[in-house]
């Protein structure tokens, strides 16, 4: 989100922000520093000839015509008698007479050069408009199918993306994003095609920074097509649309960077609470691309922009695009979505667990929740998790993103250690909004 909001933090490396795992990512936002032109012409080295007729262009780096110095050329020995001043005459006329045919050579170039016709390109008709339809699967082809369900999500701190979700006006966008109108706080939504609706919020989850509005009083409008993240591939070309820095309707394209990068994102504090299982891209996303769709090269809904990360950044100024966002998977998005919308609530997979960093590398069980799953499973505080399912973990924060990346009700086999494994059926418990 752009203004007061702004993006979240992303959590990586060297920000000095708070954070749960010892290789906890954050992140803070640079204002882009615009730099005026790119240097400006140095003087060149003067070079001396001495005895020119002409001397060189001021600030020339390169030499010019070369001239013979002061008596290099040796006169040839004066000869007395008529004769040979008579052969001086002569060739004295030879040499005018080889001078002026050179002039006249020359002048007749120049006239044949001047006869010809003259090109000019502001002359010449503009080609035919193009009409064709954009190729199959190329990004001018995905702007076209997704660009009328982009929204502006404008609030008085700022403003953010979103897409429509149903004809109704349902919007998708991020928890934070709208965090500031919770209270009762106004918020318009403007289409692509310029007008501009009130909304209000049916139901937001900050631990998934999730949230879903609805625009009054309208009707008929253009939805998204969801698709499905966990078809994604790294190297797998993606589209991102929004509105970075109020520009409404920014179409930038890149690739899948990564994925399952456990990400912090939506809440400022950098709590556990929100942290992400993203998609990682290099398709630029700045702030105000917040609650945007990233798209696959059909056009279809793969994730939610929601974090950028720019190095050495601090707290008070946002930050530009670095080549690094993150999207929250639409696999993920799209449950959170369906019971915001429905009952105005979400639910958050648990594992029933409080853990930390353990120094070997895994997540450290600090905690076991009575009657949780974990308890069930049979997991004790100490036991170091080092896998879930077959996806490592080395953090606590990974576990906490692969947690969040299933739904409750689903089994996973825990590694405990090196080779102890524990089947567990994943919890859920109702998101309470502070």
């Amino acid at each position: 989100m752009q203004g007061g909001a702004g993006l979240p933090g992303s959590g990586l490396p060297g920000s000095g922000l708070p954070g749960a795992g010892q290789e906890a990512w954050q992140a803070g936002f640079h204002r882009p520093e615009h730099t005026g032109p790119y240097g400006v012409p140095q003087p060149g080295a003067s070079h001396d000839h001495p005895g020119s007729p002409i001397p060189p262009p001021p600030g020339s780096a390169q030499h010019g015509p070369y001239y013979a110095q002061p008596g290099s050329v040796t006169a040839a020995p004066r000869q007395r008698g008529r004769g040979k001043v008579v052969a001086g005459v002569a060739a004295l006329v030879l040499a005018v007479g080889g001078v002026a045919g050179g002039v006249g050579g020359y002048v007749g170039f120049q006239a044949a050069e001047d006869s010809r016709p003259v090109t000019n390109a502001l002359s010449q008709n503009p080609p035919a408009q193009q009409s064709s339809a954009a190729a199959e699967g190329s990004i001018e082809q995905v702007a076209q199918k997704v660009l009328p369900t982009v929204v502006q999500v404008q609030l008085s701190g700022g403003t953010g993306s979103g897409f429509t979700l149903s004809s109704d006006g349902l919007v998708l966008t991020n928890n934070h994003v709208v965090e500031s109108a919770a209270n009762g706080g106004p918020i318009k939504v403007q289409l692509q095609d310029g007008r501009s609706f009130d909304a209000k919020i049916v139901g937001r989850d900050p631990t998934s920074d999730l949230a879903v509005i609805k625009m009054e009083d309208v009707s008929g409008l253009p939805t998204v097509e969801l698709g499905n993240s966990g078809d994604l591939r790294i190297g797998q070309p993606v589209v991102a649309v929004g509105s970075p820095f109020d520009l409404n309707g920014t179409v930038t394209s890149g690739i899948v960077s990564s994925l399952n990068r456990p990400v912090r994102a939506g809440g400022e504090q950098g709590t556990a609470d929100t942290v992400l299982n993203a998609i990682q891209t290099d398709a630029a996303i700045n702030p105000g691309n917040s609650g945007g769709p990233l798209v696959n090269m059909k056009g279809q809904v793969v994730g939610i922009n929601s974090a950028i990360y720019s190095p050495n950044s601090s707290q008070s100024a946002q930050g530009g695009s670095v080549g690094i966002g993150f999207a929250i998977p639409i696999d993920q998005a799209r449950r959170t979505a369906k019971e915001l919308s429905e009952t105005g609530k979400a639910t958050q997979t648990v594992l029933g667990v409080q853990v930390g960093d353990a120094p070997e590398g895994g997540a450290v069980v600090r905690n076991v929740t009575g009657g949780g799953a974990a308890e069930a499973a049979g997991v004790k505080t100490g036991d170091v998790i080092t896998r879930f399912g077959d996806r490592p973990i080395d953090t606590s924060d990974a576990l906490v993103a692969a947690v969040r990346s299933r739904a409750p009700g689903e089994k996973v086999q825990l590694t405990i250690g090196k080779d102890r494994k524990v089947d567990v059926t994943l919890g859920s418990q109702t998101v309470e909004i502070r």
